[in-house]
């Protein structure tokens, strides 16, 4: 009687430690990283990584990171095979990288700002929509989600009488992150792998720390350093590669001659990272365009521009994927790739004129290019040997069709 009821508890504790693990799990997604890795990782609030369930077989995750006092959480990893046919944490699915990329979702600039005078209503959904876009977002399907960088603008606390914003936090901490990109991005985390874009607001004197620990592409080590600068790597997509390049730190209004050679290295050897097809990703655009004073419209980031020795450098590159900017733009230029920008997710809205062609950015003119208002996302989905661009609204409906065939950008007329 005893081995029986010993059995029974045992079988009982067994099943039930899913459901208890589930209970500690505070978040977790995949993103792919340098070298094609498929990596899951998981927050959780347990005092030990879960175990992961991949093809039936569990094993339990690695430390990644330990709880600290500004990130009072641990995070674990593990590497999951390509020919992985399923793969799981605490009894529930993690989104499977199929090998191929057709349809992405592109998303940038997603927090609720909150710095010095410029405080967004973060606990209004209509002037900070990030959770509904990644609800939306969801629904497209995609096999992959690209955030082009700037996940933190909660820098500074709430003004005392800001009903707006009270009770949020803020600072690079685990409570901000979560409140600014995990929980809002809970239904896209679940859908489909991601690929993480450095913005500036994740550089070291901004939320850096935060963004190695719990998105960096590389391995973390917990008291290091906040480095810099992450070299660039490529992560291919089928018979495509993604180019991923950290810009963070690059200055928009002035060359900066200490990191113009790294970035200028990186430039001469975008050919070398891949074979094949590649599309380039960095957070702030060699040449956007926004609203200046006086009416003028300026842009372009004169640290990239000054790096980019020849725009031959760019020959291997179809297009140009950045956010930095908080608005959609596509724009297509005489001697290089065309460029999206996808900054609209969810921080403060930016301006630029709807119509950008003719715009000289710096030296660099626009030779068809245009911008759109508003809060959306942007689903890129393969078509033959093209890609049609939708900018989508907040609310699911169609805001622009854009094709891209060969390197040009069609979005039909103003």
């Amino acid at each position: 009687m005893k081995t029986t009821l010993a059995t029974f508890a045992l079988a009982a504790f067994v099943l039930a430690r899913p459901a208890m693990a589930a209970d500690t799990i505070v978040s977790k997604w995949v993103q792919l990283g340098p070298g094609g890795t498929v990596e899951a990782r998981v927050v959780t609030s347990a005092p030990s990584c879960p175990s992961i369930s991949i093809n039936g077989a569990t094993s339990p995750m690695g430390l990644r990171a330990t709880p600290d006092p500004a990130f009072n959480v641990r995070l674990c990893s593990a590497t999951i095979p390509k020919s992985a046919k399923s793969a799981g944490v605490a009894g529930e699915a993690l989104p499977l990288w199929r090998g191929e990329a057709n349809r992405i979702v592109v998303i940038g600039d997603t927090g609720c700002r909150i710095k010095g005078s410029a405080v967004q209503d973060c606990n209004d959904p209509a002037k900070w929509p990030f959770a509904q876009t990644t609800h939306e977002a969801a629904k497209l399907k995609p096999d992959l989600v690209l955030h082009v960088g700037d996940y933190l603008y909660r820098e500074n606390a709430c003004p005392p009488d800001d009903k707006g914003c009270a009770g949020t936090p803020s600072g690079d901490n685990w409570p901000t992150w979560n409140a600014d990109f995990f929980t809002p991005a809970t239904p896209l985390l679940a859908a489909a792998p991601w690929v993480f874009v450095r913005g500036n607001h994740e550089d070291c004197s901004r939320a850096g720390a935060g963004w190695l620990r719990l998105l960096g592409p590389l391995s973390f080590t917990p008291g290091a350093a906040c480095a810099a600068h992450v070299a660039a790597y490529a992560v291919l997509l089928g018979p495509m590669s993604l180019i991923v390049m950290d810009d963070a730190n690059a200055p928009d209004q002035y060359g900066d001659s200490n990191l113009i050679p790294t970035y200028a290295s990186e430039f001469a050897s975008l050919a070398k990272l891949t074979k094949g097809p590649a599309w380039l990703t960095m957070h702030r655009p060699l040449w956007g365009a926004i609203s200046g004073p006086l009416g003028l419209t300026v842009g372009g980031n004169r640290t990239m521009i000054a790096a980019l020795k020849s725009p031959h450098e760019l020959d291997t590159i179809g297009l140009m994927l950045s956010g930095h900017i908080h608005s959609f733009e596509a724009m297509n230029y005489r001697d290089a790739p065309p460029q999206l920008v996808a900054g609209n997710a969810g921080t403060m809205l930016d301006s630029a004129p709807v119509d950008l062609s003719g715009v000289n950015l710096s030296g660099t003119a626009i030779t068809e290019g245009l911008s759109l208002p508003g809060f959306g996302l942007l689903l890129l989905t393969r078509d033959g040997s093209a890609w049609n661009a939708d900018e989508y609204r907040g609310d699911g409906t169609v805001a622009r069709h854009c094709r891209l065939v060969g390197r040009k950008l069609d979005c039909g007329k103003l």
